[in-house]
């Protein structure tokens, strides 16, 4: 019987069996949960290991080592902020995560699966241009909205000198494009590990133009 890509995500992460099991509990909960919660897409449960763990994890490795506050705007699922939460227990233990969501069902999600995966998580269930600065030294965001709307939210959310991490699809060179009518920023591309048309962008030096 496939076990959804589990075993394979799993060893490309590179964790401890403690780890797994949060890992694990996180995705009892994800298929209980988006059952009635729109939390990611029915159709990608089935290979939610790929599609949706390891496409998080690969963020932390490409965040700065001395990073000590992440900010993951637009939670909702706990995609990719929960996972950096989970994993950041074992390979970053100073990091603290900050999860924005909006929607009070999702929110309620992710306190709970935070309290299951036993990860201290805080959630702050307010739009994001409502919240007050956090001064992250990471912001990620996951199927949220175009670049443009994402390096918004970012200058408002990161500290100086903190770089924003969001994965985008076939289109990013467009949307890099739209951005820089807008702002100033430097831009680095990596390959995505899930998906060979996507990339993750990771962006400094955020400012208006």
């Amino acid at each position: 019987m496939s076990d959804g890509g589990r075993a394979a995500a799993l060893a490309e992460i590179g964790v401890s069996r403690e780890t797994a099991d949060r890992l694990d509990a996180l995705m009892a909960l994800l298929h209980k949960w988006n059952r009635a919660i729109n939390l990611v897409g029915r159709s990608t449960l089935a290979e939610a290991w790929t599609r949706h763990v390891l496409d998080s994890a690969q963020l932390l490795d490409l965040a700065p080592a001395a990073a000590r506050h992440w900010a993951d705007l637009g939670s909702g699922g706990g995609f990719p902020g929960l996972v950096i939460a989970i994993l950041a227990v074992e390979k970053a233990p100073d990091l603290r995560v900050s999860l924005v969501e909006a929607d009070l069902r999702k929110a309620e999600f992710l306190r709970s699966a935070a309290r299951t995966c036993g990860v201290p998580a805080r959630v702050i269930a307010e739009r994001i241009e409502s919240v007050p600065p956090l001064g992250a030294d990471v912001v990620s965001a996951r199927a949220l909205a175009p670049l443009p709307a994402l390096l918004a939210h970012a200058a408002r959310h990161l500290a100086h000198g903190g770089s924003a991490l969001f994965p985008k699809g076939a289109g990013h060179e467009a949307e890099i494009a739209a951005a820089l009518e807008r702002w100033r920023f430097s831009v680095q591309k990596f390959p995505s590990r899930t998906d060979r048309d996507s990339v993750v962008l990771r962006i400094g030096d955020i400012a208006r133009a």
